[in-house]
C-alpha cells in the first residue's frame, strides 16, 4: 500500500473531506470486522463493532496526531469497542459457547466445531491472527499492515498459534488431521 496515499487520505479526512474518510472506511472495514469477530465470536456483533469503530474514528479523527499510524489507531479502537461489547454481554449473561464435545472423526460439522473451539481457546493476539488469516482470508502482508507488525512476526505467530490449535485438538481426542503438521 502506498503510505503517502493513506496519509493523504487521513489528512484530507481530518479536514472534512468525506470521500477520503469513505475511502479509509472501504480500505479497513473488513479488517475491523475480522478483528472484532476474533474477540466476539459473533459475526453480527462484529459488524456492529466495526460500525461503532468508524463512528468513533470519524468523531475523533482530528485528534490523531500520527497520520501514518491510522491503521494501528483503528485497531486500538476496535479492540476497545469489542471489549466493551464483551463486558456488556457478560453482564446480560450472554457468553460464547465454549463447551467441548468429542465427536466422531468423520463428522465434518463436529470437526469444524472442534477447530472453532480450539481457535477460541487461544489468547486474543493469537486468535486475531488466525481469524484474520483463515476465517477472513487476509494475506500475511495485509495482517502485517493492519496490526502494524512485520510479516516475519505474523508468520512466526501464525505457526505458534497453529501448533497450539493442533495440541488442543490432540488433547481433546482428534488425531490424524492436517492440523497436526501445522
Amino acid at each position: 500500500m502506498n503510505l503517502n496515499s493513506e496519509t493523504t487520505l487521513v489528512e484530507a479526512a481530518q479536514n472534512g473531506h468525506l470521500e477520503s474518510f469513505g475511502a479509509l472506511y472501504e480500505r479497513y472495514h473488513s479488517s475491523m470486522v475480522a478483528l472484532a469477530y476474533s474477540m466476539l465470536a459473533d459475526r453480527d456483533m462484529a459488524e456492529d463493532a466495526a460500525q461503532e469503530v468508524f463512528a468513533i474514528a470519524c468523531r475523533d479523527l482530528r485528534s490523531l496526531k500520527s497520520k501514518e499510524r491510522f491503521a494501528a489507531w483503528l485497531v486500538g479502537i476496535c479492540r476497545n469497542v469489542s471489549r466493551q461489547m464483551l463486558r456488556a454481554n457478560k453482564s446480560r449473561g450472554v457468553a460464547p459457547d465454549n463447551d467441548f464435545t468429542v465427536v466422531r472423526r468423520d463428522d465434518m460439522e463436529g470437526r469444524r466445531e472442534a477447530i472453532r473451539k480450539a481457535v477460541w481457546s487461544l489468547r486474543e493476539p493469537e486468535r486475531e491472527l488466525i481469524v484474520m488469516r483463515y476465517f477472513d482470508g487476509f494475506s500475511q502482508g495485509q495482517i502485517s499492515e493492519v496490526l502494524d507488525i512485520s510479516s516475519q512476526a505474523v508468520n512466526g505467530r501464525l505457526v505458534r498459534a497453529k501448533r497450539k490449535i493442533a495440541e488442543y485438538l490432540k488433547r481433546n481426542g482428534f488425531t490424524g488431521g492436517d492440523y497436526e503438521n501445522a
